[in-house]
């Protein structure tokens, strides 16, 4: 399938959308806006090499083994991500 007007995906939807792509979740239309926009952004082509390498490195983190605090101060975090 071709698709050419993809709607654009702005980078703080394709950190939103990283951990469905690397499980193959996403729709085709959507796994196509997610790699159009890798194509032209290096900070994102940047942060899902990260991504992969974080779960190269550590492997699976099963979300029980946090604690309620680490888990907090995660969504704290993740919550206030702004684009670079």
């Amino acid at each position: 399938m071709i698709v050419t007007d993809l709607p654009e995906l702005p980078c703080r939807e394709l950190v939103e959308l990283v951990t469905d792509y690397l499980e193959d979740r996403l729709s085709p239309i959507d796994r196509a806006r997610f790699e159009a926009h890798l194509t032209e952004c290096e900070a994102c082509r940047t942060y899902l090499e990260q991504f992969r390498e974080t779960i190269r490195v550590l492997g699976r983190l099963p979300e029980e083994s946090l604690s309620p605090e680490a888990r907090e101060a995660l969504l704290t975090a993740f919550r206030g991500w702004s684009r670079l």
